[in-house]
């Protein structure tokens, strides 16, 4: 049992030894799990800041540069196909995670409300499409079919909406108090206006993380784009860093400086790593809001 005891005025709680052990075993975990981590991005940082020669002749773990050099780095900015590659992803990322988030939004609010006579049909149906699937064939075909094969609009138009997240928002938008939504009505707003300057405030948190989901999820597809891009110039980043690392394996590319792989992992990912810092905040409170309604 807790003890409690008074100092000075304050209220100070003895954690029992059986509790201290647990915590300093979770510590103790959850600082071997980020070493885990850590280890394999430093490695490919060392590497990526190395001496291809130098390189070439290590063996084992690296966790600091040999012969500290740019070149690497060098040889990926002036790589064209980088460029051109980071500004299609640049493109579907921006563009795909708006209309995703649009679209989720405007479903998951049809779905959360409960005076839709249909409501429950939809929403049996939208969690059966999470569990069975046509398969990649089929994917193929309708793709094809309907004039978006070879354009950059096929990463984009077929998956503009992820069941998994339209769940998120659905559950969240659920929670907001049915009050707010009919004084607004008697105020004369319609759904849109209730949708978007309401409700969507109110669940921010959900808003952002389902945005994120969607913005990584962008950013590293590229099976997509191996199916259904033929043109290098819609080649998203992810596709041509496929590309490099593949040849660095076949005869063509033996000769490639693995420093250059390393650079070039470094470059695509560098980016969206830089989003995590501003929305990392969201994470826990959207999820949770959006996860514990049902």
């Amino acid at each position: 049992m807790t003890d409690l005891t008074r100092k000075r005025g304050k209220k100070n709680i003895r954690i029992p030894l059986g509790e201290r052990i647990f915590y300093a075993a979770d510590d103790l975990l959850m600082i071997l799990l980020c070493v885990i981590i850590l280890i394999p991005l430093l490695h490919v940082v060392a590497g990526s800041f190395s001496d291809g020669a130098a390189y070439m002749g290590h063996s084992g773990l690296l966790l600091w540069p040999l012969n500290p050099t740019t070149a690497a780095y060098r040889s990926v900015i002036n790589n064209q196909n980088i460029w051109t590659g980071y500004r299609n992803t640049l493109f579907i990322v921006i563009v795909g995670t708006v209309l995703d988030m649009l679209f989720s939004l405007l479903a998951a609010y049809v779905l959360s409300r409960k005076n839709y006579m249909l409501k429950k049909f939809f929403n049996l149906m939208v969690v059966f499409s999470m569990y069975f699937s046509g398969g990649m064939i089929p994917f193929f075909l309708v793709v094809k079919e309907v004039g978006l094969y070879k354009s950059i609009w096929s990463l984009i138009i077929p998956s503009l909406i992820n069941v998994f997240n339209l769940v998120i928002v659905r559950t969240a938008m659920t929670g907001v108090p049915d009050s707010l939504e009919e004084s607004a009505q008697l105020d004369g707003a319609g759904h849109l206006t209730i949708l978007f300057r309401i409700i969507t405030p109110l669940i921010l948190p959900s808003v952002a993380v389902v945005a994120l989901y969607y913005a990584v999820s962008h950013w590293n597809s590229w099976f997509n784009a191996m199916l259904f891009i033929k043109d290098r110039k819609y080649y998203p980043l992810q596709l041509i860093l496929r590309e490099i690392l593949i040849l660095s394996d076949t005869d063509e590319g033996f000769m490639m400086s693995e420093t250059i792989q390393f650079a070039t992992i470094v470059v695509a990912t560098i980016p969206i790593l830089c989003v995590y810092p501003f929305i990392q905040r969201y994470f826990v409170k959207g999820i949770m809001v959006g996860a514990v309604k049902g």
